[in-house]
């Protein structure tokens, strides 16, 4: 019994002590890519939408009436925002006539995930 346990103690420190893979140079680079693209999206969302809309991580709109970037997802699904900026979105409200490119359609869509507020519980 005694060896048993001595052997399941060296196995499991053994186990521990495993080397640490190295990092996945494809992983680093498509994690600064992305962190690249959400900072053209919020240099796209400063330039053109700020006038109006919050862009930021806090405060409110200066037009009373547009949504704040951080909650934007919640009211419009990924796909049908992303296809609306490259066509021409159409709101009720009034809101200037724009189309971005397929590219900085995607940087925009990046920025908006990445500074999104969890939902209220």
């Amino acid at each position: 019994m005694f060896r048993f346990a001595l052997t399941a103690l060296a196995v499991t420190l053994a186990a521990c002590a495993a080397p640490v893979p190295a990092p996945d140079p494809n992983a680093i680079s498509v994690g600064t890519e992305l962190a690249n693209m959400a900072e053209d999206g919020r240099a796209i969302a400063e330039a053109e939408c700020a006038v109006c809309h919050a862009v930021g991580e806090y405060g409110g709109s200066p037009n009373a009436m547009a949504p704040t970037f951080r909650t934007l997802l919640s009211r419009y699904r990924v796909e049908v925002l992303e296809e609306e900026l490259i066509n021409g979105i159409r709101v009720a409200h009034p809101m200037p006539d724009f189309q971005f490119n397929p590219q900085s359609t995607d940087a925009l869509i990046v920025y908006l995930q990445s500074i999104q507020e969890a939902p209220a519980q």
